[in-house]
Order: C-alpha cells, then structure tokens, then sequence
C-alpha cells in the first residue's frame, strides 16, 4: 500500500477505461510500518501505542506513540497525494481519527482508576479500535487518489467507527455495500471490520484475510485476487536463487494448507475455508506485474504427480517418553491440553509405542514451561524440548514419487544429519526434520535434487 502511486497506474487502473475499471472491489491493508506503530512491532516487538498503554497503563508515555503514528500517516499523505484539497481532507481526517483514540484512551484510563473496572477487560477492544485506524487511514487515501484521477472510487468504512451498532461480520460487510453500484463504483474497503466476533481475538493481524474471503464469499464474487510484492514459487528466491525457483501457475488449498501450516501464508486457512466452501477461486499475483496471470488456487487436482515447492520453519521438539506408556490412554489429551493452555502451534507430530513428539511453532521459553507442567504431571516420564527445524516437499500429488527415500538420499549426499522423517498417508507433503542450522541447507539440497532436477529432466524429455 505504500506504493499507491504506482499501483494507481498498474493495477487499480493502468489501460483500463470505462466500464472496465469496476465490477472489482479492493479490500486494503494499513500503509507500511503503521500497524507496526499502532500495536507493536511485528518482527522486534517494539511498543506502539497498544503496547505503550498496556505496559503504563497509569502514565502518558502511550501519547508519543500516538503522536508518531499521526506523524506517519500524515507524512503517507504527502508522499502519496498530491493535489492541495486532496491533502487537506487527508490531514483533516488524520487529526479527528487519532484525536478520537486519544480521547478515548484517556477516559479509559480515567474510567479504570476506579476499582470496580479492570483495564485488562478492555484491551483487546482497545486493540480493534487501534488496529482500524491503519486501514481506514490507507482506504481514504486510496479513494481520494482514484477520485482525483477520473475513477468514481467509494471509501467503504468497516471499522465501526462512532457507530454503537452491534453487528456480525456479515451484517456489517452488507450494510456497508447496500447502495454500492459495482458497475459504476469502485469500492475501496477497509480490512479490519468491527463485528461481533472480534476478528483481532481469532485472527489478530490476519483479520484482513478473513474480511476478504468473507466479502468475497457474500458478494458472489468469480475470483479472489490477493496481491503481493512478489510471486509464489517452488521456493524462497532469496535462499535458492532467483534463477532456480519455479514460478507456481496452479496448485490447490491443501497445498496452500501446508504452506501455512509452515507459517508460509499464501491465504490465512479459515479465509481459504471460506473461500473452497463458496466454490470460489483464488488467485496470488504480483501487484507490479498486472499481466502476470499469477498463481490459481482451487480445489482441482494435479494434472501429473509431483512436488510443486520446499519450504521449512525452526520448530522446538517437545518430547516425552514414559515406559509405562504402552496401551495407556490418556497422554495425548493431556499433552493437548497443556499446548493449548500456552498457545503452542503444533506443526507436525509423531508417536511410537512410548514417546509422543509434537514440533512446535513456539519460542523455546514457553515450551520450557510446558515441560516443566508435563514432568509434574507424569514424574515418572522424561519430558525434554530442543530446537531443531522442519524442511517439507509439497506438492498436490506426491503419489509414487519416492519423495521421502529420494529426499533422505540427497539429505544425506549432502552431509545433512535426519533427525527424523515422515509423509502422511494424504501424500501432499513430506517431512525432514533437521538441527536449525541445517534448515537452509537442507531447502536448497531438496529443492535442488527434487525440482531443479526434475524439471531439467521433463525439459530433456
């Protein structure tokens, strides 16, 4: 979104004239960084203003962080609008959006000095309000910049702004496109969407995903387009080479499954849900490169057998082994219920007849806790976690394709070390788990020998 500007020119509009440039709806993210600034930041965890409040509840210090998002979104202005009139309405709608956050904060923090009103039972309301601020702010922009170049763009508030309704999801997405006229209107939407659900309690900074899908799914929509900086490819370019990754033309959700399951998002899964239930496709492309058909995402299956991307992500391995475990039930569900009470993502799992091993997506300190809750409750068991990584070969059809012998051959013709290996009856994904300083390694070693490889030999053919 910060590069509105250019995708004025590309892909909001580009050659198109006319009827033409509608029948589309554009759900919009908050421009770069400003998330960031409102909640905390997403990779270093530097507070923003959510996180200024939380942390000194009884102090001011959230005011400067407030103060630098409003400086951030006003400097988004002037780099990306340009008429005098456009810029005014851009600032004056930076001024009221933030003075209303900061008024509100202020009467709640005023409103919880008073004993019988906790702060903590607020926050994640607080969060929502903050977090709708990044998208509405971009929404705004993005309408008054295809306004000022001839296109009828509609601003489309979802954030429930100064609105005391209580509305679900879809009751809220319908209200705000009653009297929208996609044949002569371009709906710009906000993706966060204030609703009953709270989308930030399930889904946090996923929320625009699920608005997305959700709009899709209401509107009857042909295809859903999710446009990123980049294309989706049989492996990060930046590890592998740019020479030697496959760009995807097509592959399905079970795969798209897999890749978020590796934290490799190409749609959140409840988005992509909603999308394969609505019979409804979606479609990844490369914003700056709007010829570009992309990559297709649907429920068809692999016209020929194959993998199709190498993806891996650092994991802790939580282990526990107890003797006595052998025709014993009961384990699992107590190991679950400790995941779940420490929110620890399971990844992938294994078991014999006395060890279970789940591979968690989890910093090595809450899985630290969990162990020590699971060595109490089983004494007699050896509970241990370590760090370690998990490389995976996806594909919409592994079927008869040796994927896990070829894979641990070349893992091993390479030198890397298996600590263990798995492939699910559902043959879309094999597993290799590796020491995290392998993770690297062992993507370009199966990328190389599995796809690069297979791919030269189908060209010779």
């Amino acid at each position: 979104m910060s590069r509105l500007k250019e995708l004025r020119d590309t892909l909001l509009i580009g050659d198109r004239k006319g009827a033409d440039l509608y029948h589309r709806i554009f759900v919009v993210s908050a421009f770069g960084g400003i998330t960031n600034l409102l909640l905390e930041h997403k990779k270093t965890g530097e507070p923003g203003v959510y996180a200024s409040f939380a942390n000194a509840a009884e102090g001011h210090g959230w005011l400067e962080a407030l103060d630098r998002v409003a400086e951030a979104m006003c400097e988004a202005n002037h780099d990306i609008l340009a008429h005098s009139a456009d810029l005014r309405q851009a600032d004056e709608f930076v001024r009221e959006r933030i003075e209303g956050a900061r008024s509100c904060l202020f009467d709640l923090q005023r409103l919880c000095s008073y004993g019988h009103f906790r702060l903590s039972k607020h926050m994640m309301v607080f969060r929502e309000l903050l977090s709708g601020l990044g998208e509405a702010h971009s929404a705004f922009v993005a309408s008054l910049l295809l306004n000022r170049a001839g296109v009828s763009a509609r601003y489309v508030d979802l954030t429930g702004w100064r609105d005391d309704r209580e509305l679900t999801l879809d009751e809220r997405l319908k209200s705000a496109m009653t009297g929208v006229d996609l044949a002569t209107e371009l709906p710009i939407v906000t993706g966060y969407a204030q609703c009953t659900e709270g989308l930030m309690a399930e889904f946090d900074r996923g929320y625009s995903e699920v608005t997305f899908s959700r709009l899709a799914a209401l509107t009857g929509a042909a295809e859903a387009v999710i446009h990123k900086e980049f294309f989706l490819s049989s492996a990060d370019p930046v590890l592998v080479g740019a020479h030697a990754v496959r760009k995807l033309g097509h592959t399905n959700y079970d795969v798209a499954d897999q890749l978020a399951n590796l934290g490799m998002e190409a749609i959140h899964p409840k988005a992509a849900k909603t999308l394969r239930q609505a019979q409804i496709p979606l479609r990844v492309t490369n914003a700056f490169q709007p010829d570009d058909p992309g990559t297709l995402i649907d429920d068809a299956p692999a016209g020929t057998p194959g993998p199709e991307i190498v993806a891996g992500l650092p994991v802790v391995a939580l282990e526990l082994f107890e003797q006595d475990m052998v025709g014993v039930k009961g384990y699992d569900a107590t190991i679950l219920e400790a995941l779940k009470r420490h929110n620890a993502f399971i990844v992938s799992k294994t078991s014999n007849a006395n060890t279970i091993t789940h591979f968690l997506a989890a910093s090595l300190k809450v899985v630290q806790r969990i162990e020590t809750e699971l060595a109490a409750i089983y004494p007699s068991a050896e509970v241990s976690a370590r760090s370690q990584a998990i490389a995976s070969v996806i594909g919409r059809d592994l079927g008869g394709q040796h994927m896990l012998l070829r894979g641990l051959q070349a893992l091993a013709d390479a030198g890397v070390t298996v600590h263990a290996a798995q492939q699910p009856t559902r043959a879309v994904d094999v597993q290799f788990v590796v020491s995290r300083d392998a993770l690297e390694q062992a993507i370009e070693v199966l990328h190389a020998r599995l796809i690069e490889e297979d791919s030269s030999a189908k060209i010779a053919a």
